[in-house]
């Protein structure tokens, strides 16, 4: 009895480890929102980039700077100032698809750019028992290279909390 037992318990330990821990990859719709955990998301950049783009698109003072030509702007790094690896590249290079996309700047080299856009990304990461509580903040500004003014900033703030429950408690 027992040798059928082990037998029996084997296979079926065989089984789990084959069967078990079988993947299975679907596409998912890139736009959706993505709650896996609390870290940097693409829900994240997505939210970042339309705020900036449609923040520098609407300020009057930009309004009024692309009335009549295509300023010529040039993309500094985003200094990830987070404790988590985030691709700030990644991001910067989502504003610049949707500013080109509007067709009222131009990219260029330092040498011929009038206007800089730099930035930073920040968090503060809370935890106790419960809950992870993690607040990002992403400051992106545009610097007139000639005269030093900035002439435009815009931030844009997320919260995520993630609350543990153990069993159902």
């Amino acid at each position: 009895m027992m040798r059928f037992l082990f037998k029996v318990g084997s296979y079926a330990l065989l089984a789990m480890m084959l069967f078990g821990c079988a993947s299975k990859v679907e596409y998912g719709d890139a736009q959706a929102v993505e709650t896996v955990n609390a870290h940097f998301g693409s829900t994240d950049l997505q939210q970042i980039a339309a705020k900036m783009v449609d923040s520098m698109l609407t300020t009057p003072s930009i309004i009024v700077m692309t009335a009549h030509k295509k300023p010529v702007l040039v993309v500094d790094v985003v200094r990830n100032k987070t404790l988590e690896h985030i691709d700030t590249e990644s991001v910067t290079d989502t504003i610049v698809n949707k500013l080109l996309r509007s067709g009222k700047f131009n990219f260029g080299q330092k040498a011929g750019a009038e206007h800089l856009i730099y930035g930073n990304l920040s968090s503060i990461t809370k935890s106790n028992n419960k809950t992870e509580d993690v607040y990002y903040k992403f400051t992106l500004k545009m610097q007139n290279i000639s005269t030093g003014l900035l002439e435009w900033q815009e931030e844009k703030e997320i919260r995520k909390q993630v609350n543990r429950t153990f069993f159902g408690l």
